[in-house]
């Protein structure tokens, strides 16, 4: 069930009206069924797996709050990480290895006969994975007790509106919310459906529109020219943050309208300064995630620069890999950790600021700029389809960089409209992304007199039936 389709709609409607009817004690019951019906949609079978990994965490999660000695609680905490992990190789990953290791065995002239399983990637699985492990592991920290409820537990990791595409929530923040009693409010209603209404036209105006001019550049490579491919690439840049931002809006903004809330996930994050402040801004959900449960672990920061290097690189390529099973992911995840270890480098070596000087007022822009552009190269491995795909784009625009301005200016002149207007809506975007980072437009929208606020919503509705791609398309993130 896609949160941009009719039936999604009168799904959330339906549960909207009787989730309020119901007494406090019974809603859990509603949104549990409901959640399960949400990922039935998609392939009824695969529910098997969330109840599967639902059990096995609800039950390390007492064993591990209950053991008397370390050892117990170590042996259920590797339960519950052997169980989650093991369901995400096998599901997402086996193939991909069993493949790499066929082209390694070939390379050395050796026979093998590895496998392969015919097995469909089940929806959102990279998702509630990570957040039923973050709960065993606050568990295992000492930093929550076990939930002993287990309808409310099922409930934590079932949860449709961030089922499928996150955020991923932690159980600290979370759970303790399905125990409180919730009333209807007007005020949530009216922000979550705004919230709602914002992240649609996100998704179906901007994202999906643009889809069609980076599919036209991506799709064949080979045969586009080098503007159409620098072009492609910053629609693609836009088009992942438009998409994957908007489910994250939709998911909160239903959330809110039941009452709950769930985390922010984007902060403007393409006025970023710096690649360390993007990943701030960006899922941050999984960056905080990852920061928590791997890179601290590690040793975050401590143990000297080399100890730190290792840290990063393990983190970011983990985090490409958990976007997809293929090597392109890996080189994405390669590139970002290299930014990193650039960046911190250069900030040793950096002078001290002068106090009494001013900043210079390109410096801003510029380091926006620079990391809008590292960050947009990194992009075109997480779009391509295969590393040739990947290295050949690369080459292609890095090349056209040092064409003439003539032989960029003819084919501005000659782009198709929907060229044009992707790029129109880009920059209304990013005019708006500014508003936001400079003031608080939300504060300030709910200032306004109700008939212009009305006529906001009202330009919202128009512009996606009359420039919305009304395609049922799938989210981004859904095939991670």
């Amino acid at each position: 069930m896609l949160f941009n389709s009719l039936q999604f709609l009168v799904f959330f409607t339906v549960v909207f009206f009787v989730y309020f009817a119901l007494p406090h004690r019974w809603r859990w019951v509603l949104l549990l069924l409901g959640s399960y019906y949400f990922y039935m949609c998609w392939r009824m079978e695969y529910i098997f797996l969330i109840l599967f990994s639902t059990l096995v965490d609800y039950v390390a999660g007492i064993r591990i709050d209950g053991s008397k000695t370390a050892a117990g609680r170590r042996i259920w905490l590797a339960a519950s990480l052997a169980t989650n992990l093991g369901l995400l190789f096998t599901f997402k990953y086996y193939n991909f290895f069993a493949e790499s290791a066929r082209m390694a065995f070939q390379h050395f002239n050796i026979c093998s006969n590895i496998p392969a399983l015919n097995v469909l990637l089940p929806v959102g699985i990279s998702f509630y994975t990570f957040q039923t492990l973050a709960y065993t592991l606050d568990v295992y920290m000492g930093r929550r007790r076990a939930e002993r409820n287990a309808g409310t537990f099922a409930l934590y990791v079932a949860f449709f509106p961030q089922l499928v595409a996150g955020p991923i929530e932690r159980s600290t923040q979370l759970l303790p919310q399905f125990h409180r009693e919730v009333h209807f409010d007007h005020g949530r209603t009216v922000e979550g459906l705004r919230l709602m209404l914002w992240g649609y036209v996100k998704k179906v105006v901007v994202a999906d529109r643009l889809a069609q001019v980076v599919n036209a550049a991506y799709r064949h490579p080979q045969d586009a020219s080098s503007f159409d491919l620098a072009i492609g690439t910053l629609c693609f840049a836009f088009q992942i943050y438009c998409d994957f931002s908007a489910y994250s809006d939709i998911a909160i903004g239903s959330a809110r309208i039941l009452g709950f809330d769930l985390m922010q996930n984007f902060r403007q994050p393409y006025l970023s300064k710096s690649v360390a402040e993007f990943w701030r801004r960006w899922h941050i959900s999984l960056s905080t995630w990852f920061r928590d449960y791997v890179y601290v672990p590690l040793g975050g920061s401590r143990g000297g620069e080399l100890r730190n290097g290792i840290n990063l690189a393990i983190v970011f390529l983990l985090s490409g890999l958990w976007h997809g099973a293929n090597w392109t992911f890996v080189v994405w995840g390669a590139l970002h950790a290299a930014y990193m270890l650039v960046e911190r480098r250069l900030a040793r070596r950096r002078p001290a600021p002068d106090a009494g000087r001013p900043p210079r007022a390109w410096a801003g822009p510029a380091n926006v700029m620079l990391t809008f552009s590292l960050v947009g190269y990194a992009w075109i491995f997480f779009r391509a389809a295969t590393l040739t795909d990947a290295l050949q784009i690369s080459r292609k625009i890095l090349l056209g960089i040092g064409h003439p301005l003539r032989e960029w200016i003819l084919p501005l002149r000659e782009m198709l409209p929907e060229v044009r207007l992707s790029l129109a809506l880009i920059f209304v975007l990013l005019a708006i992304e500014v508003l936001q980072q400079r003031m608080d437009l939300g504060a300030r929208f709910r200032r306004w007199p109700v008939p212009l606020r009305w006529s906001v919503y009202y330009a919202g509705i128009l512009s996606i039936l009359l420039l919305g791609v009304i395609e049922n398309s799938q989210f981004i993130y859904f095939q991670f």
